[in-house]
């Protein structure tokens, strides 16, 4: 981007930001507020790792063989913990670069924290139900709606202008959407191969960074012809 280009986006973002200045919110609150409920879920996933289908247990070889059977449960629970942690490292790194919260924000970031508190209830289902199409579902739709209401959080931050990211952050509008709309690819995939092959769907997330990096490379190259044609 030229000189003259990165002035007049600085000049934009500063009225952008001089604009919202009414009715927005600092972020530590919000932070605070949704570390707390992603740090509950991540907890509340290990109730479902029970000994009450043990019965009665004799010897060190039933032992391991009750320990074997509950492999669906822990799989899940592994699963449901790598996911929901890459979730909250996501929900990080967009707020490090958030300057301030505003009423939409807010909702936005409460829906998502709706659906992430549901984790544990379709972990359990996942787990407990996977003969059957609801069950092996369920879990990846969660998810899928986690990471889209993440994205649009992003979005609406960056939008107007980044009219609620930190002046460092503003450049960086384009690598936050591409890596947001790559996870609720993946998100979509899980969910459309989960019916078939249930939580190896989640698989699909290996595709992130991929995925992520291509679509940035496109946003790039769409900005530059956006610039030579200005």
């Amino acid at each position: 981007m030229s000189s003259s280009g990165t002035r007049r986006g600085a000049r934009r973002y500063s009225d952008r930001v001089a604009a919202s200045q009414t009715g927005t919110f600092s972020t530590t609150r919000t932070e605070a507020y949704t570390d707390a409920v992603f740090a509950i879920a991540a907890t509340l996933l290990v109730l479902d790792l029970t000994t009450d289908s043990f019965g009665r247990i004799g010897s060190d070889r039933a032992m391991w063989a009750a320990l074997g059977d509950l492999w669906p449960n822990i799989m899940s629970f592994v699963v449901s913990f790598a996911l929901l942690s890459g979730m909250w490292m996501i929900h990080l790194r967009q707020f490090r670069d958030v300057r301030a919260v505003d009423t939409t924000l807010l909702w936005l970031n409460n829906a998502r924290l709706l659906f992430v508190v549901l984790i544990p209830f379709t972990t359990a289902l996942t787990s407990g139900y996977s003969d059957y199409v609801a069950g092996r579902i369920l879990l990846p739709i969660d998810f899928f709606f986690v990471a889209l209401l993440g994205h649009l959080s992003w979005r609406w931050a960056a939008a107007r202008g980044g009219h609620l990211l930190k002046p460092e952050a503003y450049e960086q509008r384009a690598a936050g959407a591409a890596g947001g709309l790559a996870a609720v690819c993946c998100a979509a995939l899980a969910v459309a191969l989960s019916p078939w092959i249930g939580s190896w769907a989640f698989l699909a997330f290996f595709l992130n960074g991929p995925l992520a990096a291509l679509l940035l490379r496109r946003a790039q190259r769409r900005g530059h012809g956006d610039t030579d044609s200005a």
